[in-house]
């Protein structure tokens, strides 16, 4: 489940505990456990998280995100559906604040069919409220998740998957950036704009987003800016790691493979044909092993795309 203790729970407490030692205060029992949360001691966090939870929504939160992923404890995805739903049905004020971000998790669980049974109508409902109508203080995670779900085939709405990416996008969702780049890029959803999907793209790139990379990758070399190719593409397959990287942008694993693999496909060929860069056959060779390690569908299309002489 998202996590809220990147930015909004301690956004949200009264003061943080910087201020509150430099005073010498002894730190809240909320701050308590989300020290230990922090810094990864979760059987602490959790014993002091458990003791506040019925007068302290936050602790609830983190409870819920806890038992759903099983930290610092068994996995119990019912309590932590349980814990969201108490959240978001709540009158108190005291709860206001996490409403969205639990309206996205509860979304999350009903579509990975986790705690509850799977009902993609569900996540659905759950993840419009908790995106409500693009508002930068609701959940930015939910509004881009609505722009991959109207993207998909089982709800398939691209002019949906336009607006809530552009929504997100414009909140500062670094996944929906690459995205509406790539809407721009094949006019899905909207008019097809080069200059408005070259501009997306460039600012998803530079900010990590691998799978943007390798669309840009794509786009220099299709448009025979080969150097421009290369030089982004070797950015784009620098590291391996796609769950280190995924964690560090926020953005799916799923796609940032695909975008590597696009990158390394289009290096390994800039290398075989000396475009943009030296011939090496041995590692152009390297780099398409590396493609279909890293999405074996992508670089499948791309070789029936070379063999075609398409690219």
């Amino acid at each position: 489940m998202e996590n809220q203790s990147r930015d909004a729970l301690l956004a949200e407490s009264e003061e943080s505990p910087v201020n509150s030692e430099a005073r010498g205060d002894p730190p809240s029992p909320f701050l308590d456990g989300q020290r230990y949360y922090q810094q990864g001691f979760y059987k602490e966090a959790l014993k002091r998280f458990e003791k506040i939870k019925d007068t302290d929504f936050q602790a609830m939160y983190q409870l819920g995100v806890m038992y759903y992923d099983g930290l610092g404890t068994k996995k119990d995805p019912e309590r932590g559906v349980e814990y969201m739903n108490k959240i978001l049905n709540s009158d108190s004020p005291e709860a206001s604040h996490l409403k969205f971000a639990a309206a996205y998790n509860l979304g999350r669980a009903y579509y990975e069919g986790c705690g509850v049974k799977h009902s993609v109508e569900e996540a659905e409902r759950l993840w419009l409220t908790a995106a409500d109508n693009g508002n930068p203080k609701a959940s930015v995670k939910a509004q881009s998740t609505l722009g991959m779900l109207y993207s998909m085939p089982i709800l398939k709405d691209m002019k949906k998957a336009f607006f809530w990416h552009s929504k997100a996008c414009h909140n500062g969702n670094l996944e929906s950036k690459g995205a509406l780049g790539i809407m721009y890029l094949y006019g899905q959803g909207t008019c097809q704009n080069s200059q408005a999907a070259l501009e997306w793209l460039r600012k998803a790139t530079e900010l990590g987003n691998i799978y943007a990379q390798g669309h840009l990758v794509e786009y220099y070399y299709t448009g025979k800016f080969y150097s421009k190719a290369a030089a982004v593409a070797k950015r784009a397959t620098a590291n391996d790691d796609i769950n280190m990287l995924a964690k560090i942008t926020d953005c799916h694993p799923t796609y940032l493979a695909k975008g590597a693999a696009m990158a390394a496909f289009y290096l390994a060929r800039c290398l075989q044909l000396g475009r943009g860069t030296e011939k090496n056959k041995k590692a152009a060779e390297k780099y398409y092993s590396k493609a279909c390690h890293l999405d074996p569908v992508v670089a499948s299309h791309l070789e029936l795309a070379a063999n075609l002489g398409r690219i």
